[in-house]
């Protein structure tokens, strides 16, 4: 298995990177009705998350969101192992998005006025399943 970077992973790990790792020290720094509100989605969508508080989710979700953005713009990090962290994250992102009726219509996974900013992560989880298969070729 070779794990150097390639040049044709760049694009798409500093795009999503950069994103991510945004996002995550935005919420970092969430007050308690942004953390209220991220949490109130999430455990719409995922009912094991009503259990951790409020403040604590949005710490843990940043600090996820913090850690993949930052293993996406590190070289160091192998693009399958990129992959793999993005894939996941993103994965979890839309189970979000189809899980919460509000977000898209119904009988249907186009989005609704509400979900239009969910639904985009799509294109996060095309990133991370195109760089965990280009990872391990030569």
């Amino acid at each position: 298995m070779n794990f150097r970077l390639k040049a044709r992973d760049l694009p798409g790990r500093v795009a999503a990177g950069a994103y991510i790792l945004h996002a995550g020290l935005e919420k970092w720094r969430a007050d308690e009705a942004r953390a209220k509100g991220l949490h109130k989605a999430a455990s719409g969508a995922f009912p094991v998350l009503e259990r951790i508080p409020p403040e604590r989710f949005v710490r843990l979700l940043a600090a996820s969101e913090i850690a993949i953005g930052s293993a996406l713009l590190a070289p160091v990090v192998p693009s399958l192992v990129a992959g793999a962290a993005l894939t996941g994250f993103s994965g979890s992102l839309l189970s979000m998005y189809l899980r919460t009726p509000a977000l898209h219509k119904p009988g249907s996974v186009w989005p609704t006025q509400a979900g239009t900013a969910v639904s985009k992560d799509v294109w996060l989880l095309g990133l991370g399943l195109v760089a965990g298969s280009l990872g391990d070729q030569g």
